[in-house]
């Protein structure tokens, strides 16, 4: 929850921060309402950050949500460059350092939050596996 300017009364955060913040939240409830069990949320490491983790049965999933008002001429996932996937992938390698157990499988999700100007939801599209990552494998993991 973001803290609030005493004198303005409004949020201390830019609007994209809070635009981003409320799309993590709608994709979180999404997920579980699809069966995935929570785990946490804005894991960060030094090499990078996890907006939302998840376990579908024996598989761990990082999620990047990306939220946009309206949809411009790029889906919200095609801003997902080679960059920002090393970075993920690195943040994933560092949560799987972190872990006392070996997971046996993992995967990389992208969901899109699309809201009105007014954060009305307009759709929420889920794209699991949305990537694959060349060097982490479970043998990572120990």
């Amino acid at each position: 929850m973001s803290a609030l300017n005493p004198f303005t009364g409004s949020s201390s955060l830019p609007d994209h921060l809070q635009r981003g913040q409320h799309g993590e939240k709608l994709a979180r409830r999404f997920l579980q309402r699809r069966g995935l069990k929570y785990l946490t949320r804005n894991y960060a490491s030094v090499r990078g950050e996890i907006d939302l983790l998840f376990r579908e049965y024996q598989t761990l999933v990082f999620v990047e949500v990306r939220t946009r008002t309206g949809e411009q001429w790029q889906s919200p996932a095609a801003s997902v460059d080679r960059a920002k996937k090393r970075r993920l992938m690195h943040a994933a390698e560092d949560y799987l350092q972190e872990l006392e157990v070996v997971v046996p499988y993992h995967r990389f999700d992208i969901v899109e939050v699309i809201l009105k100007r007014n954060r009305g939801l307009v759709t929420i599209r889920h794209i699991a596996g949305a990537f694959v990552s060349e060097t982490l494998s479970p043998q990572a993991n120990h």
